[in-house]
């Protein structure tokens, strides 16, 4: 697994969705200090099934009113956050095991719209990574 701690984050074309381990999440927040990057810090230990994720994800992303609590709704906000007004977003996903273990199902559609979020920041060159911590050995694991 490259190391996102070797990535520039101010650089789009690197955008993407990293599993990283607990440890990593400290030294990625120190790291995002020195750029322009919005850090969204976003912790999922009680997550448990979509509803609960999209509750957590509303908490900390401040999602506008006309939220739809869905799939669909996600893909569009990840895809826009205009209301952060920000140069580039980090998100730095904790304890996502918890969802990856109840709903293995759902926790990959998350994935599946964190990656097209990046690749849609990437298309506009905006600096979008998306940091899931999971225990090193269920990060090796998605990793292969």
């Amino acid at each position: 697994m490259n190391s996102l701690l070797d990535i520039d984050l101010n650089a789009a074309a690197s955008n993407g969705v990293f599993f990283v381990t607990q440890d990593d999440i400290a030294a990625l927040h120190r790291k995002a200090q020195s750029t322009s990057l919005r850090t969204l810090s976003i912790d999922l230990h009680a997550c448990t099934d979509k509803a609960s994720l999209l509750r957590h994800l509303d908490d900390a992303l401040h999602f506008p009113a006309s939220f739809g609590g869905n799939w669909d709704a996600l893909s569009d906000s990840l895809r826009d956050l205009s209301w952060l007004g920000s140069e580039g977003y980090l998100l730095l996903i904790m304890h996502a095991e918890t969802l990856r273990e109840a709903d293995e199902a759902e926790f990959d559609i998350f994935m599946g719209i964190l990656d097209e979020a990046a690749e849609s920041w990437r298309a506009a060159n905006v600096p979008f990574f998306a940091c899931i911590a999971l225990p090193e050995s269920a990060a090796d694991e998605a990793d292969a």
